[in-house]
This record gives C-alpha cells, structure tokens and sequence, in this order.
C-alpha cells in the first residue's frame, strides 16, 4: 500500500483456532493513517490459508508463506515484504486493542532514538478456566503475562524487555543489526526464545531507546496445553537452553557459564525448599532450577564442540 505508516506483523504456525480473531483485531484498528496487515505463514499444515482467505477481500491483508520454521525467520520474512518503517508484531493467538497502532506509532513519531516499544499484556483464559492454584506471578510471564504500571517505562534492563506477542520495532535499526538471530526464538516444538531480550542490548549498545508504553494493549489467549505443569517444565528448560546461546552468540561462552549456571541450579534448589509451604511459589523456583540443567547441558555441549574442532 502507498504511503503505509505502519505495517502490523502476524507469523502464525498452525494456530487456526486463535488466527482469525488476531486479524480481525488488527484490520479493526482505529489508526488515523496508512497501514497493512501481513500474515506470515510459517509452515503451518491446518486451516490457516483458509482463515486468511476469509479475509482476503480486504485491501489492507497480505499472506506470505514462510517454508522454513522458526519465529525467528518469519519475522524477518515478514520485515522484508512490509512496506513501513515501523514494524508492530502481533502474535497468532493475541488480539490487540483497537488503539494499538496508534499508541505505537504515535511514540515513534514523538521520539527518533525509539528502536523498541511494546505494551502491556493481560491473559485470557480458556472458557471455564481460571489460573491454576500452583500458576504464580513469575511464570505467569511465561504466558506472555506483561505490566510494568501506568506510565511509561524506558528500559535500561534487558530482563523487562517488552514480550514478543506486543513488540514493534523500527525497521532501518532492525537492518541495521542484520535482523532477528535465528538461532534464538521458538522453532516448531523448540520453546527457545530470548531473541527479543537481545534486540534490547543491541539497541542499548547503539545507543537507541526501548519503551513500554502501558497503553498499547494486547489479551494473550493461553491455550489448554499450557495449564499443564509439563508445559512449564518444558518452558523452563528451553530458557535455559536459550539464555546459553544467547550468551554464546555474545561472545561470553566458556567454562564461566559451567559455574554460573551450577550457582543458579542450587539457588533454585535451595529456594524450592524455602518456598515448599507455597505451591505456587515453590513450583516456580522449580521451574527456575530445571532451567539452569539446559542450560549447564547447552554449555557442556558447546565446550566439548570447541574442544573437538581445537
């Protein structure tokens, strides 16, 4: 579309259920201006070309399919056929606020050094379903869960990095640090993420600015497989796994990240017996110590790797 202020993002992998819903929630969007929706199909085998033939007829929607898996990849596919400057990705299974676009792009426009925004994220439970008595607030931000307040925050701490699900960018920083690191963000059933949490050091190392802006709203669907603590254990462990190859790709591998993680793993293990009356709380350290084994594994891993090519 000619002059597009801003392109909204959806990469969708086998997500039909939830996808029609996060569309119409972007073609809804109250914007005073230009802007397209693009759906990046990123391999997906179920119904999605359907859902996004359904909706077809409107001008804004464009669909490109995206062969090779990983989040990572379709997010560049989608930055590279999107035609505005700034970039807002919209997870398959969230709806944003009729506002969103707004909000984002309006911070943009009021402030050059933006690199990074995002917003907050409230949790919608499957119907009959509420949040699990052992769910507490920290892994709740592994749902997407995401609010840092009322007023906006500029982020000077990686670890508050605004989610992936609510998360635009500008596309000339984005070229500029040759896009988003394949090797970190989920790839089919690998739950590997942290991709976001490094876009933040480098827009921090460029000198750049990262907001969260609380009025730019998105409702996360958390589906039924995800009130299982398994998905949690699993979640944990490809933290771990995560946190490791970002450190790698960081240049601060070795025998350091063997005593780092050995730190972290009794930490957590010393916290789950502290918190042992609270369900919810020692679940989490749990959760937090299982990580810290992908972690030592992915180390280990990455040592004995270097030392065969030595």
């Amino acid at each position: 579309m000619p002059n597009t202020q801003i392109s909204a993002i959806i990469c969708t992998h086998n997500r039909d259920t939830y996808l029609g819903a996060a569309i119409d929630s972007l073609l809804a969007q109250d914007f005073d201006g230009e802007f397209e929706v693009v759906v990046v199909d990123n391999g997906s085998s179920d119904r999605t070309v359907e859902v996004v033939e359904q909706r077809s007829h409107n001008p804004r929607l464009k669909y490109i399919f995206e062969p090779v898996i990983g989040l990572s990849v379709a997010r560049n596919t989608g930055a590279r056929v999107a035609s505005a400057e700034i970039l807002a990705y919209l997870d398959d299974d969230a709806e944003a606020s009729s506002d969103w676009l707004q909000v984002l792009y309006s911070a943009y426009q009021d402030n050059p050094k933006l690199a990074i925004a995002g917003g907050k994220v409230t949790l919608l439970w499957p119907e009959g379903t509420q949040a699990p008595f052992w769910l507490s607030k920290g892994l709740s931000a592994n749902l997407g869960a995401y609010d840092l307040g009322d007023s906006i925050v500029y982020i000077d701490n990686p670890g508050q990095t605004p989610r992936g699900l609510n998360y635009s960018i500008r596309h000339s920083f984005l070229e500029t640090v040759g896009g988003f690191n394949t090797h970190l963000g989920r790839i089919g059933t690998k739950l590997l993420s942290n991709e976001e949490l490094q876009m933040t050091e480098l827009a921090l190392q460029h000198q750049m600015q990262v907001a969260y802006l609380p009025n730019a709203t998105v409702a996360h669907n958390v589906s039924p497989e995800r009130l299982k603590r398994s998905w949690f254990i699993s979640r944990g462990w490809w933290q771990g796994v995560s946190e490791c190859y970002r450190e790698q790709l960081a240049g601060k591998a070795g025998f350091g990240q063997l005593q780092r993680g050995s730190e972290r793993f009794f930490r957590g293990l010393y916290k789950t017996l502290q918190y042992f009356p609270d369900p919810a709380e020692r679940f989490d350290k749990l959760v937090y110590a299982y990580g810290q084994i992908g972690y030592l594994s992915t180390a280990i891993q990455g040592l004995l790797s270097k030392s065969k090519k030595e």
